[in-house]
């Protein structure tokens, strides 16, 4: 099994999840088509399979970090440098995790949104373990609204830096950080505003 998961996996990161097939899968294990359809099913839940050990492996890295920190501010630089750390160390896993080449719908795509808002989750449960218990409990919208601009902003700086690397994976990590951590320091520190002001400019 794992040795099928390891062929998959380096297989789906160098050539994209659409280019792929489960006869080269095959191939690569040693094993025939069919005995390979009897573990998995399909090429969708093998792919699957590597997707999860992917982000099971992202989230693992990210979680230990996080869990050092002692403010929102830390968490937030704790948690992008290991994100950029796992990226530069196990590029194969990322491509598996946030491969271009998926389909828009479909049972991989499902599970791919189900996967990304788990991390979105955490993200946020990360965060919010961080505000003060006096604003947590009414700061649920604001929470979710932050953590999906920061993985926002961490897979699309991800995927450049990828693509050119004219910074180091630290260098990356400390511009995000930069850019976002004045706001979260702030916010940690403010009250939430009020719900009911949605789309209201600040008197």
């Amino acid at each position: 099994m794992e040795q099928t998961l390891d062929a998959a996996h380096g297989l789906f990161a160098e050539r994209g999840y659409a280019a792929v097939t489960m006869d080269e899968i095959a191939a690569a294990v040693g094993v025939t088509k069919p005995l390979l359809y009897a573990y998995f099913g399909n090429k969708e839940r093998l792919y699957i399979a590597c997707m999860e050990r992917a982000g099971d492996a992202l989230t693992e890295t990210v979680a230990e970090a996080v869990a050092r920190a002692s403010s929102p501010a830390e968490a937030l630089g704790a948690g992008v440098h290991a994100f950029f750390f796992f990226l530069d160390s196990d590029r194969a896993a990322w491509a598996v995790l946030f491969d271009e080449t998926l389909p828009n719908q479909g049972e991989v795509a499902e599970r791919v949104a189900e996967y990304r808002a788990r991390i979105l989750r955490f993200v946020a449960g990360s965060i919010a373990a961080q505000l003060p218990e006096a604003v947590r409990e009414d700061a649920g919208t604001e929470i979710e609204a932050l953590s999906t601009a920061v993985l926002g902003a961490a897979e699309a700086l991800a995927r450049w830096w990828l693509r050119n690397e004219a910074l180091s994976a630290v260098q990356a990590a400390e511009l995000l950080i930069a850019t976002v951590e004045p706001g979260l320091r702030a916010r940690s520190a403010s009250p939430t505003p009020n719900p009911s002001r949605k789309g209201t400019a600040p008197e």
